[in-house]
């Protein structure tokens, strides 16, 4: 870089403005959107195709999980977003046309399933027919394009806060902007059970589903719209970190990888996400369900139990953000995380033998709480283990990791109540047992965490961003 260039560059530095809280909590808006679209997936169509078409738990949580498997593309559109602008953003326009894909997607999902209650149908239950299969392939087409809306919209979301963001303000944006994830739960609970029909008929669901799935959705991509209009172009360091002219057309998808392998610790933090995110979202498939088969509450009833869960973590992730993490540090707030997920995890498996709805509830919010408290510390662990020079592609390979493992955890979490149900006694022990693998789950991703090293990582990955960059200029 010429000594013009790049005294250019420190001086446009220094005029870009420091995120303020009023842009952080607009921001938020898009994670609100999010929390409110994996309401309708994981809140209401599991609990649909499970209880009320009785498809198998098995195949359901295979199908919800789709999404997540489709997660690889999150590295390439990492990359993607680092260095092709699209519409003269980075990241803005990603967010918007990824918002639009999975909002048009989410309501044809429905549709289709629709079209596979209706093949189904069979008194003898659930028969693999060539219906059947035709439908639960076009679902599972359906849900794998939702999951690429997905991925390229939050992929190149998480990349502009790493963009607007510094060290020592990001454990707050984090706080600011996950807070609204929970925000999101709980309104997305309270709207869905409203246009829910109370103790729907099967004459009356499908019309209140199919209104639940146009309104949500749009209220969505207008919300990610809002959130993230404008903010780019006023905050973002993404050019003037650079230390190469034209840096981000010099990473290449070839030397992405070359980046991401550069330091064993990516691969120890990559582990140590898979396990954490398997052990805490076993329970997704299977909550309505629990709630509905155990506790005997109604559909609309059961989908506002994500709002004791958002409660629980909407507290934590304020305070943790802003008052835990900074004193306590990341890395030792994450570790007390796990072990009150494990302990939460209990709980919930305890409250069915009680069958009382008051407990299930009470124990949600707790396993809110550890949730909140282990999530904030370890996003803030991962964007300290994200190169400014590549965010991009660094954030593509952590939500590669978090969604690979919430899409195991999802189907695991459904497959371990089939084979409850097969070995057990009872259905309380059936749930229970998915439960108390989330426990032991959290006590092993403690172990990989311990072995986490930022201060190696970050020594390592820059020395092999400059290695790659200076190759390519030769």
């Amino acid at each position: 870089m010429a000594s013009g260039e790049l005294f250019d560059t420190e001086t446009k530095s220094l005029s870009v403005p420091k995120v303020n809280l009023l842009t952080m909590f607009r921001l938020s808006l898009f994670q609100m959107g999010l929390a409110m679209m994996s309401i309708l997936t994981l809140g209401v169509l599991n609990r649909v195709m499970i209880q009320e078409i009785a498809i198998p738990a098995t195949l359901v949580s295979v199908v919800l999980a789709l999404p997540l498997f489709v997660s690889p593309s999150r590295v390439w559109f990492g990359q993607i977003s680092d260095a092709k602008p699209l519409w003269g953003s980075h990241r803005t326009a990603y967010v918007w046309v990824g918002a639009a894909v999975f909002a048009i997607a989410s309501f044809l999902a429905v549709q289709v399933i629709w079209q596979l209650n209706i093949a189904a149908s069979n008194p003898g239950g659930w028969a693999w027919t060539a219906q059947t299969i035709g439908w639960i392939a076009l679902l599972s087409l359906i849900f794998a394009v939702y999951g690429l809306g997905i991925c390229a919209s939050s992929t190149a979301f998480a990349a502009l806060l790493v963009d607007i963001s510094e060290e020592d303000n990001r454990s707050k944006v984090v706080g600011v902007v996950w807070s609204m994830l929970m925000v999101g739960i709980i309104v997305g609970a309270i709207i869905s059970s409203k246009l829910l029909t109370p103790d729907a008929t099967a004459a009356t669901l499908q019309a209140s589903v199919n209104r639940l799935f146009i309104i949500v959705p749009a209220i969505v991509f207008g919300l990610a719209f809002v959130a993230t209009i404008g903010v780019e172009k006023k905050y973002s360091q993404y050019l003037t970190r650079s230390t190469v002219a034209n840096r981000e057309d010099s990473i290449t998808l070839g030397n992405a990888w070359a980046i991401l392998t550069a330091s064993p610790q990516t691969g120890l933090f990559f582990t140590f996400l898979l396990v954490m995110t398997v052990s805490l979202f076993m329970q997704d498939p299977i909550l309505e369900p629990y709630a509905g088969q155990v506790f005997k509450m109604p559909l609309a009833e059961s989908t506002k139990l994500n709002a004791f869960y958002g409660i629980g973590i909407l507290i934590a992730y304020g305070v943790t953000g802003f008052f835990v993490v900074p004193r306590l540090g990341k890395r030792r707030t994450a570790r007390l995380g796990c072990v009150l997920v494990a302990f939460a995890a209990g709980l919930l498996a305890l409250s069915g033998f009680s069958a009382n709805p008051a407990f299930l509830k009470l124990g949600l919010v707790l396993f809110g709480l550890a949730a909140g408290f282990l999530t904030t510390a370890a996003i803030s662990l991962m964007l300290d283990l994200t190169a400014a020079e590549a965010a991009g592609t660094f954030i593509g390979a952590w939500g590669l990791a978090q969604s690979i493992s919430r899409g195991v955890a999802v189907v695991i979490g459904g497959t371990i109540l089939d084979v409850g149900r097969k070995l057990l006694p009872n259905l309380v022990l059936a749930y229970g047992l998915v439960f108390a693998l989330e426990a032991v789950g959290m006590v092993l991703s403690i172990w990989f965490l311990n072995r986490v090293n930022v201060v190696e990582f970050q020594t390592s990955t820059k020395q092999a961003i400059a290695s790659v960059l200076e190759s390519d200029l030769d």
